[in-house]
């Protein structure tokens, strides 16, 4: 016989993991969605940057059914740094959490890179693709793995829509070395009770990642695949102090703005 339809209904997202790229939001997106109280979208729908003209129906179509007492979540990194998605979130409500996962732009850039040369193998170097002349410093923000980098700069697109205060920036270094820590305050911002906690993790050394414990419902432990916590790319370390030097001045109005120190520095 046919399994019962679920119970509930599609509901358009009331949080959005927007941001940003190799920041670890992946990590978020499977932490959270442990939580009873949260159904979280698996893929991602890229609906507010590449498929807005196939409507907000076809958006609700492809979320999870939910109950009453359950938040819809999606993530689609790409959100944070188009130009027209905060106009369109805002368009679809006003009230929409937003979550930004940041990471040290240094750290996220060698991580951009590495992804993206495990499928293009022929693209040229990292040094090559970061300045526009590397004797003067002179860096290439136009490449996309420097300029997502840019929080500050992506950051005020938003505020033109969103006050600060539905905004939650989880830090990617602290989500890997206090991952309870981070996801109490992911909790406490959608509004959920505080369900995972710290006996929910247990630190793989091999990956270098912290991984989810079964789970009561006797699901296996949880760890993020294997494209992720790739080993990055050896960079020349006067290389990473010439963008250190680059983004520290973006950083500090990026920490100015939200009111947080990120410690990239």
């Amino acid at each position: 016989a046919p399994a019962p339809p679920r119970p509930g209904a599609k509901r358009l997202p009331q949080a959005i993991v927007v941001g940003v790229k190799k920041g670890g939001t992946r990590a978020v997106l499977e932490f959270i969605r442990v939580h009873p109280d949260v159904r979280a979208l698996g893929t991602e729908p890229h609906f507010f940057d590449r498929n807005y003209e196939r409507g907000l129906e076809w958006y609700r179509s492809l979320m999870p059914r939910t109950l009453d007492s359950q938040i819809t979540v999606e993530k689609t990194p790409s959100y944070f740094v188009t130009k027209e998605a905060p106009r369109r979130i805002f368009n679809m409500s006003r009230d929409t959490k937003l979550i930004v996962v940041v990471r040290n732009p240094v750290t996220r850039a060698i991580s951009d890179y590495t992804q993206t040369l495990s499928k293009k193998p022929d693209i040229p170097t990292f040094e090559g693709l970061s300045f526009r002349n590397r004797s003067l410093g002179l860096v290439d923000t136009s490449w996309s793995a420097i300029r997502i980098g840019l929080y500050a700069l992506h950051l005020q697109s938003w505020l033109q829509y969103f006050p600060l205060s539905q905004i939650l920036f989880v830090s990617g270094e602290r989500l890997i070395t206090d991952p309870a820590g981070e996801m109490a305050k992911v909790q406490d911002f959608l509004g959920v009770r505080r369900v995972l906690t710290d006996k929910h993790f247990y630190f793989n050394k091999t990956k270098g990642f912290p991984c989810l414990r079964r789970a009561a419902g006797g699901s296996a432990p949880r760890c993020l695949g294997k494209s992720k916590g790739r080993t990055h790319v050896q960079i020349d370390a006067d290389v990473i102090e010439q963008l250190r030097d680059f983004y520290r001045p973006h950083n500090v109005k990026f920490y100015e703005t939200v009111g947080q120190d990120f410690r990239w520095e």
